[in-house]
């Protein structure tokens, strides 16, 4: 019986996964449907370059294709590579944490920001969300200009974290989005640091897919 929604983390970094599973351990709701957070093994250590999210579009696009007891998949990397592969080859819907958590943020507020991992991914972002028609509302996206993995676990972090929220504040941000699913168990102490919106975007996705599936039991 498909009933899983199956969190793919398509870089190596097992830390990321373990943060992404603890980040939606609230998520996992008697009666609901399970959350698996799995590893792309074959995956850089982190994906921070166009090569890097090229690479495991195949790899992605496989895993998903023989994965036959998920209900839902969610591609666990901002920028969501191998979206539109995945899609072409799962009977069930795929979900991509750039393209939900923008959605969530813009639920909230009218202008967002986007708080990056490096500079070198800000192209990357602003074509999909160019792609997405919703640019305009954009207030702005800085770069932390740290590596995947000390985002998920490197001192000084939080504290790099508020400077940029607090910068793109100031650039008329109303709600903010963490570029990168390494971020997710600063979501909550941000939001209450800066006093506005923080979306973790594997958060959303995943509300989003439980969403889907909860309606196709009506």
């Amino acid at each position: 019986m498909r009933d899983r929604i199956v969190v793919i983390n398509p870089n190596s970094n097992q830390a990321v996964t373990d943060g992404l599973d603890r980040a939606l351990a609230p998520f996992r709701l008697e009666g609901g449907p399970g959350i698996d957070c799995v590893t792309l093994r074959e995956g850089p250590f982190g994906i921070e370059s166009q090569l890097d999210s090229d690479a495991v579009v195949l790899p992605l696009a496989r895993m998903v294709r023989d994965r036959d007891d998920a209900a839902a998949f969610v591609i666990a990397c901002y920028s969501d590579p191998g979206i539109d592969a995945c899609r072409s080859v799962a009977p069930v819907p795929v979900f991509g944490i750039q393209e939900s958590g923008v959605l969530a943020a813009l639920a909230r507020a009218d202008r967002i920001g986007i708080i990056g991992i490096s500079s070198a991914s800000e192209h990357r972002h602003r074509l999909y969300m160019r792609r997405m028609g919703i640019a305009a509302r954009v207030a702005g996206e800085r770069a932390l200009n740290m590596s995947v993995d000390e985002t998920a676990r490197g001192r000084g972090t939080f504290d790099r974290l508020k400077a940029v929220g607090a910068d793109l504040i100031s650039d008329g941000a109303g709600a903010l989005v963490l570029g990168c699913a390494g971020m997710a168990a600063h979501r909550a102490p941000l939001e209450g640091e800066l006093g506005l919106p923080v979306i973790d975007p594997t958060q959303a996705a995943v509300a989003q897919a439980m969403g889907a599936l909860l309606a196709a039991r009506l």
